[in-house]
Protein backbone atom coordinates (compact mmCIF):
# COMPACT_ATOMS: atom_id res chain seq x y z
CA UNK A 1 0.00 0.00 0.00
CA UNK A 2 1.18 3.17 -1.04
CA UNK A 3 -0.81 6.04 0.13
CA UNK A 4 -4.19 6.82 2.54
CA UNK A 5 -5.87 9.79 2.18
CA UNK A 6 -8.51 10.47 5.13
CA UNK A 7 -10.73 13.54 5.37
CA UNK A 8 -11.97 14.95 8.72
CA UNK A 9 -13.81 17.39 9.75
CA UNK A 10 -14.02 19.97 12.83
CA UNK A 11 -17.48 20.03 14.20
CA UNK A 12 -18.63 21.06 17.43
CA UNK A 13 -17.50 18.70 20.40
CA UNK A 14 -20.37 15.61 20.97
CA UNK A 15 -20.15 16.08 24.55
CA UNK A 16 -21.33 19.92 23.80
CA UNK A 17 -25.17 20.93 24.33
CA UNK A 18 -25.78 22.41 21.04
CA UNK A 19 -28.02 25.63 21.21
CA UNK A 20 -29.74 27.69 18.77
CA UNK A 21 -28.99 31.60 18.50
CA UNK A 22 -32.18 32.84 16.85
CA UNK A 23 -30.26 36.30 16.96
CA UNK A 24 -28.23 34.95 14.13
CA UNK A 25 -31.12 34.15 11.91
CA UNK A 26 -33.29 31.45 11.43
CA UNK A 27 -29.98 29.08 10.78
CA UNK A 28 -28.55 30.67 13.71
CA UNK A 29 -26.28 28.00 16.34
CA UNK A 30 -24.24 29.37 19.50
CA UNK A 31 -20.43 28.84 18.22
CA UNK A 32 -18.63 31.43 20.69
CA UNK A 33 -16.71 30.20 23.31
CA UNK A 34 -18.05 26.20 22.18
CA UNK A 35 -15.27 23.34 22.38
CA UNK A 36 -14.71 21.95 18.63
CA UNK A 37 -13.29 19.01 18.21
CA UNK A 38 -12.64 16.50 15.31
CA UNK A 39 -16.08 14.26 14.12
CA UNK A 40 -15.88 11.18 16.53
CA UNK A 41 -16.28 8.93 13.21
CA UNK A 42 -13.50 11.14 11.50
CA UNK A 43 -11.43 9.89 14.43
CA UNK A 44 -12.07 6.29 13.87
CA UNK A 45 -11.62 6.62 10.22
CA UNK A 46 -7.74 8.38 10.89
CA UNK A 47 -7.21 5.12 13.29
CA UNK A 48 -8.01 3.18 10.75
CA UNK A 49 -5.73 4.00 8.31
CA UNK A 50 -2.52 4.09 10.72
CA UNK A 51 -3.74 0.45 12.06
CA UNK A 52 -3.67 -0.30 8.26
CA UNK A 53 0.18 1.75 7.72
CA UNK A 54 1.46 0.13 10.79
CA UNK A 55 0.86 -3.27 8.83
CA UNK A 56 2.04 -1.87 5.19
CA UNK A 57 5.18 -0.55 6.06
CA UNK A 58 5.65 2.68 3.97
CA UNK A 59 2.28 3.52 3.20
CA UNK A 60 1.76 7.44 3.97
CA UNK A 61 -1.54 8.61 5.93
CA UNK A 62 -2.53 12.09 4.28
CA UNK A 63 -5.33 14.07 6.54
CA UNK A 64 -7.49 16.69 4.71
CA UNK A 65 -10.17 19.49 6.29
CA UNK A 66 -12.14 21.88 4.77
CA UNK A 67 -12.89 25.01 6.86
CA UNK A 68 -11.80 27.66 8.44
CA UNK A 69 -8.44 28.31 10.29
CA UNK A 70 -9.06 26.53 13.16
CA UNK A 71 -8.94 23.21 11.15
CA UNK A 72 -5.14 23.58 11.54
CA UNK A 73 -5.78 22.20 15.14
CA UNK A 74 -7.85 19.48 14.22
CA UNK A 75 -5.61 18.33 11.43
CA UNK A 76 -2.71 18.21 14.15
CA UNK A 77 -4.73 15.87 16.08
CA UNK A 78 -4.30 13.70 13.21
CA UNK A 79 -1.26 13.80 12.53
CA UNK A 80 -0.34 13.36 16.75
CA UNK A 81 -2.35 9.77 16.39
CA UNK A 82 -0.08 9.31 13.59
CA UNK A 83 -0.65 10.65 10.31
CA UNK A 84 2.38 11.75 8.44
CA UNK A 85 0.80 14.98 6.71
CA UNK A 86 -1.94 17.40 6.53
CA UNK A 87 -3.59 19.60 3.08
CA UNK A 88 -5.81 22.34 4.66
CA UNK A 89 -8.25 23.56 2.04
CA UNK A 90 -8.98 26.86 4.28
CA UNK A 91 -12.24 28.75 3.97
CA UNK A 92 -13.39 32.07 4.80
CA UNK A 93 -14.73 32.58 8.91
CA UNK A 94 -18.44 32.98 7.20
CA UNK A 95 -18.38 30.07 5.08
CA UNK A 96 -20.37 27.23 7.76
CA UNK A 97 -19.59 23.86 6.81
CA UNK A 98 -22.10 22.41 8.83
CA UNK A 99 -24.51 21.53 5.62
CA UNK A 100 -25.70 25.55 5.58
CA UNK A 101 -22.70 26.46 2.68
CA UNK A 102 -20.96 23.78 2.21
CA UNK A 103 -22.54 20.53 1.45
CA UNK A 104 -21.70 17.13 1.08
CA UNK A 105 -21.34 17.49 -3.36
CA UNK A 106 -19.05 20.44 -2.64
CA UNK A 107 -16.86 18.69 -0.07
CA UNK A 108 -16.79 15.19 -2.17
CA UNK A 109 -15.76 17.26 -5.55
CA UNK A 110 -12.90 18.77 -3.86
CA UNK A 111 -11.89 15.67 -2.78
CA UNK A 112 -12.13 14.41 -5.95
CA UNK A 113 -9.43 17.05 -6.79
CA UNK A 114 -7.07 16.24 -4.17
CA UNK A 115 -7.24 12.13 -4.71
CA UNK A 116 -6.54 13.18 -8.60
CA UNK A 117 -3.39 15.66 -8.00
CA UNK A 118 -2.11 13.22 -5.12
CA UNK A 119 0.17 10.45 -6.60
CA UNK A 120 -0.64 6.37 -5.55
CA UNK A 121 -4.00 6.97 -3.87
CA UNK A 122 -4.67 3.28 -2.71
CA UNK A 123 -7.63 3.91 -0.19
CA UNK A 124 -9.67 6.84 1.31
CA UNK A 125 -10.79 6.80 4.35
CA UNK A 126 -14.05 8.43 5.73
CA UNK A 127 -16.42 8.59 9.18
CA UNK A 128 -19.38 6.99 7.66
CA UNK A 129 -21.16 10.60 8.46
CA UNK A 130 -20.43 13.70 10.99
CA UNK A 131 -22.43 14.45 13.43
CA UNK A 132 -23.27 17.71 12.68
CA UNK A 133 -25.27 17.01 9.48
CA UNK A 134 -25.59 13.40 9.84
CA UNK A 135 -26.11 12.99 6.09
CA UNK A 136 -23.78 10.09 4.98
CA UNK A 137 -23.42 11.02 1.80
CA UNK A 138 -19.70 12.10 1.07
CA UNK A 139 -17.95 9.17 0.73
CA UNK A 140 -20.69 7.79 -1.57
CA UNK A 141 -20.72 10.50 -3.65
CA UNK A 142 -16.64 10.70 -4.07
CA UNK A 143 -16.78 6.98 -5.13
CA UNK A 144 -19.04 8.10 -7.86
CA UNK A 145 -17.02 11.11 -9.14
CA UNK A 146 -14.07 8.99 -8.90
CA UNK A 147 -16.14 6.21 -10.59
CA UNK A 148 -14.37 3.94 -7.78
CA UNK A 149 -15.13 0.86 -5.69
CA UNK A 150 -16.72 1.64 -2.40
CA UNK A 151 -18.32 0.44 1.11
CA UNK A 152 -20.38 1.91 3.40
CA UNK A 153 -20.49 1.39 7.30
CA UNK A 154 -17.38 -0.42 7.42
CA UNK A 155 -16.82 -2.72 11.45
CA UNK A 156 -14.28 -4.50 9.88
CA UNK A 157 -11.15 -4.29 6.97
CA UNK A 158 -8.81 -6.38 5.60
CA UNK A 159 -6.18 -5.79 2.80
CA UNK A 160 -5.55 -8.38 0.27
CA UNK A 161 -1.82 -9.45 -1.12
CA UNK A 162 -3.79 -8.30 -4.05
CA UNK A 163 -4.49 -4.72 -3.16
CA UNK A 164 -7.90 -5.22 -2.64
CA UNK A 165 -9.97 -4.87 0.40
CA UNK A 166 -11.89 -7.34 2.12
CA UNK A 167 -15.04 -5.21 3.94
CA UNK A 168 -17.34 -6.12 7.01
CA UNK A 169 -20.56 -3.96 6.98
CA UNK A 170 -23.12 -2.68 8.91
CA UNK A 171 -26.46 -3.42 7.63
CA UNK A 172 -29.86 -3.35 9.02
CA UNK A 173 -29.95 -6.86 9.63
CA UNK A 174 -26.83 -7.40 10.89
CA UNK A 175 -23.48 -7.59 9.06
CA UNK A 176 -22.50 -8.52 5.17
CA UNK A 177 -19.10 -8.86 3.79
CA UNK A 178 -18.13 -7.51 0.26
CA UNK A 179 -14.54 -7.63 -1.85
CA UNK A 180 -13.72 -4.29 -3.22
CA UNK A 181 -11.50 -5.49 -5.93
CA UNK A 182 -7.80 -3.52 -6.72
CA UNK A 183 -8.75 -1.86 -10.16
CA UNK A 184 -6.06 1.13 -10.67
CA UNK A 185 -8.74 3.40 -8.67
CA UNK A 186 -8.68 4.11 -5.26
CA UNK A 187 -11.36 2.19 -2.63
CA UNK A 188 -13.28 4.84 -1.17
CA UNK A 189 -14.30 3.02 2.52
CA UNK A 190 -16.39 4.62 5.06
CA UNK A 191 -16.16 4.07 8.81
CA UNK A 192 -18.82 2.58 11.26
CA UNK A 193 -18.79 2.82 15.09
CA UNK A 194 -17.22 -0.50 15.66
CA UNK A 195 -14.09 -0.74 13.42
CA UNK A 196 -12.19 0.47 16.26
CA UNK A 197 -11.37 2.67 18.97
CA UNK A 198 -9.06 5.82 18.25
CA UNK A 199 -6.09 5.75 20.33
CA UNK A 200 -5.42 9.22 22.32
CA UNK A 201 -2.09 11.05 21.24
CA UNK A 202 1.17 10.63 23.72
CA UNK A 203 2.99 14.24 24.65
CA UNK A 204 5.99 13.03 22.79
CA UNK A 205 3.63 12.52 19.32
CA UNK A 206 1.45 15.73 19.89
CA UNK A 207 5.33 17.46 20.01
CA UNK A 208 6.27 15.92 17.08
CA UNK A 209 2.87 16.47 15.25
CA UNK A 210 4.12 20.05 15.70
CA UNK A 211 6.94 19.47 13.01
CA UNK A 212 4.76 17.23 10.17
CA UNK A 213 3.66 19.62 7.34
CA UNK A 214 0.29 20.89 6.51
CA UNK A 215 -0.22 22.38 3.41
CA UNK A 216 -2.60 25.23 3.25
CA UNK A 217 -4.15 26.38 0.25
CA UNK A 218 -7.23 28.58 0.02
CA UNK A 219 -10.42 27.38 -1.50
CA UNK A 220 -10.23 29.74 -4.13
CA UNK A 221 -7.04 28.60 -5.36
CA UNK A 222 -7.87 25.53 -4.96
CA UNK A 223 -11.03 25.86 -6.65
CA UNK A 224 -9.71 27.55 -9.81
CA UNK A 225 -6.50 25.14 -9.60
CA UNK A 226 -9.19 21.98 -9.67
CA UNK A 227 -11.08 23.81 -12.52
CA UNK A 228 -14.26 24.28 -10.36
CA UNK A 229 -16.61 27.43 -9.66
CA UNK A 230 -16.74 28.69 -6.68
CA UNK A 231 -20.32 29.73 -7.25
CA UNK A 232 -21.49 26.44 -7.47
CA UNK A 233 -19.35 25.09 -4.65
CA UNK A 234 -20.71 27.60 -1.88
CA UNK A 235 -24.24 27.08 -3.33
CA UNK A 236 -26.17 24.62 -1.43
CA UNK A 237 -27.30 21.97 -3.01
CA UNK A 238 -30.22 22.14 -0.63
CA UNK A 239 -31.47 25.25 1.73
CA UNK A 240 -31.88 24.74 5.68
CA UNK A 241 -34.82 26.66 5.98
CA UNK A 242 -34.93 26.39 10.10
CA UNK A 243 -31.99 25.26 12.86
CA UNK A 244 -34.65 24.87 16.44
CA UNK A 245 -34.51 22.91 19.11
CA UNK A 246 -36.56 19.94 20.00
CA UNK A 247 -39.09 20.88 22.39
CA UNK A 248 -38.22 20.02 26.18
CA UNK A 249 -39.36 16.76 27.49
CA UNK A 250 -42.56 16.61 29.83
CA UNK A 251 -41.72 15.16 33.48
CA UNK A 252 -42.16 12.09 34.07
CA UNK A 253 -44.29 10.25 36.72
CA UNK A 254 -43.23 7.81 39.96
CA UNK A 255 -45.83 5.24 40.13
CA UNK A 256 -45.81 2.41 42.71
CA UNK A 257 -46.13 -0.85 41.43
CA UNK A 258 -46.76 -2.69 37.49
CA UNK A 259 -50.52 -2.26 38.37
CA UNK A 260 -50.23 1.20 38.83
CA UNK A 261 -48.26 1.59 35.76
CA UNK A 262 -50.49 -0.10 33.20
CA UNK A 263 -52.94 1.49 34.61
CA UNK A 264 -51.76 5.42 33.27
CA UNK A 265 -50.52 3.67 30.23
CA UNK A 266 -54.52 2.65 29.38
CA UNK A 267 -55.26 6.11 30.18
CA UNK A 268 -52.50 7.61 28.23
CA UNK A 269 -53.93 4.64 25.08
CA UNK A 270 -50.63 3.52 24.67
CA UNK A 271 -51.70 0.18 25.89
CA UNK A 272 -55.13 -1.58 24.92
Amino acid sequence: MRKILVPIKRVIDYAQKIRVDSSKGPQGVQLKNVKMSMNPFCEIAVEEAIQLKEKNKGAEVVAISVGPKQCTETIRTALAMGADRGIHIETKPDVRGDYVDLQPWAIASLLKGVVEKEDAVDLVLLGKQSIDSDCGQTGPLLAGLLNAPQATFAANIERGDDGSFTVERETDTGTETIKLNACGKPAVITCDLRLNTPRYPTMPNIMKAKKKPVNTISLEDMVKELGLDLDEVLTPQNEVVEVYEPPPRKEGETVGSIDELLGKLKEKGLVA
